[in-house]
């Protein structure tokens, strides 16, 4: 008789709210997030922030929706809203804040971060 050993497949962390040191996602950055994702077919599952490399000062922030979790991220929920980032984002997004702002002269998601050394011109992209 023989006997099989099962392991488990790692799964996402679930992370319900935020710590200080992740990502906090705004009120307003949340609803503006839900109302965008109402008029997608099919509604995605949540929002995926991350940093990728490029830009003029090195690294740019990501958002993107996304239909399930990588095997290596991490899950927070903000209210109803599911948020995705992977582990070597999740460095960078330390004591990160991301807002939505609407002025007179322009509206969009904003991303405070206290880890960032300088930014370009633009303000599109940092350095840490």
């Amino acid at each position: 008789m023989s006997t099989a050993t099962v392991t488990p497949t790692p799964t996402a962390e679930v992370v319900t709210g935020a710590p200080s040191s992740t990502t906090p996602v705004t009120p307003a950055a949340v609803a503006k997030v839900r109302e965008i994702m109402s008029t997608q077919d099919p509604v995605p599952a949540g929002l995926r922030i991350g940093v990728v490399g490029g830009g003029c000062s090195g690294f740019q922030y990501s958002m993107s929706f996304e239909n399930q979790s990588g095997m290596m991220d991490k899950i927070y929920k903000f209210e109803d809203l599911k948020v995705f980032v992977d582990a070597t984002s999740a460095m960078y997004l330390q004591n990160c804040r991301v807002d939505y702002v609407e002025t007179l002269e322009a509206a969009g998601f904003k991303f405070d971060n206290a880890a960032v050394k300088s930014t370009c011109g633009c303000g599109s992209s940092f350095s840490v």
